[in-house]
């Protein structure tokens, strides 16, 4: 079985319960999540040997979370533990009209205040086939973007294919500073994955004819900006999930991988929401596993969109889905009917 490592921030999810707003709650419910640790679950669950590197304080609460990751089975032996606390973040689910919203109290965190001696890569890497991180990691500052670097460097020595979620989070860092950083770590990803709003924010590249705030989303904008991601880092793939926002309830979702200087786009799913956190994090998944598994280019890029269209219809972060299931669904079995 083929050893996949992600590297990030896990934190407790703080939500009111179903479509409540924050000033109604009473009550939140609690869940763990963050981009590397749920893409490790998706992973975890599909069968492959999956290990989480992170730090998390060594209480209780810290405990929860990497109790999380082994329910799963999740490989958690690979991190470290200290710091004073765990990063929290809060979300309020939208609908119809009225957008999600998020709230980071991650400041200080573990993980954000962890100094890049504590990871040992060589270790880390041993028998291990894919390396994943995303731009949420290096964004938090203090020593993760040398952390970041230093694990690309390592995984490139020992032959471990890298991939990249460029996922900005302007809460983090300014578009110059992740420009900076993402462009030094750059160099050393095989796969990069970025969502219709990643390229322009991060490396200014934009797609023609393209308005997100109006839900318009032009595909073949995006073969554009995948030609001059590959051109300025040499990538061996790039892959774009494509979001059209009808409203915050229903959404178009599709992706295209682009590779050897050709697009593939996959099939467009008419989404109606339960929870979309954590969907950009199962294509992720999904893209790894399938190209892992030795998928085509078609293939992968229709099953890494049929995983992430199945985790819209899941409560919380995680993706809690099989590989049959996602199978199923990208063969075109998209009835909902139940299953007897």
């Amino acid at each position: 079985m083929k050893k996949i490592v992600t590297f990030g921030e896990i934190m407790m999810r703080l939500n009111p319960e179903g479509y409540l707003r924050f000033v109604q709650a009473d009550a939140f419910e609690a869940s763990y999540a963050g981009g590397e640790a749920n893409v490790a679950v998706s992973l975890a669950n599909y069968g492959c040997n999956a290990a989480f590197v992170s730090k998390v304080p060594a209480h209780e609460i810290g405990q929860c979370a990497v109790n999380a990751l082994r329910k799963y089975g999740v490989d958690t032996s690979m991190m470290v533990r200290g710091g004073d606390r765990l990063g929290i973040y809060f979300v309020e689910k939208g609908a119809s009209q009225r957008a999600s919203k998020v709230i980071y109290d991650r400041a200080n965190s573990a993980i954000a205040k962890a100094k890049k001696e504590e990871f040992d890569w060589k270790e880390i890497f041993k028998g291990a086939s894919w390396f994943h991180f995303t731009g949420i990691t290096p964004a938090l500052g203090g020593d993760m973007p040398a952390a970041c670097l230093e694990a690309c460097k390592a995984a490139k020595e020992m032959g471990v294919k890298i991939s990249c979620d460029l996922n900005y989070r302007k809460k983090l860092w300014t578009t110059a500073e992740a420009e900076k950083v993402m462009s030094e770590l750059m160099p050393y990803v095989d796969v990069c994955i970025a969502n219709e709003e990643d390229a322009k924010d991060v490396f200014g590249i934009e797609a023609e004819n393209t308005d997100l705030n109006a839900g318009k989303v032009n595909d073949a904008g995006y073969i554009s900006v995948a030609q001059k991601l590959t051109e300025r880092f040499g990538f061996e793939k790039v892959a774009i999930t494509l979001r059209s926002s009808i409203s915050a309830s229903d959404n178009e979702w599709g992706a295209m991988l682009y590779s050897n200087g050709k697009a593939y786009f996959s099939p467009k799913y008419l989404v109606h929401i339960v929870d979309r956190v954590g969907g950009g994090d199962s294509f992720g998944g999904g893209l790894i596993y399938s190209l892992l598994s030795e998928y085509d280019e078609q293939k992968a890029i229709n099953f890494a969109v049929a995983a992430s269209c199945l985790k819209h219809s899941i409560e919380q972060d995680f993706n809690l889905v099989s590989v049959s299931e996602v199978e199923n669904l990208a063969a075109g079995n998209a009835s909902g009917r139940v299953q007897r």
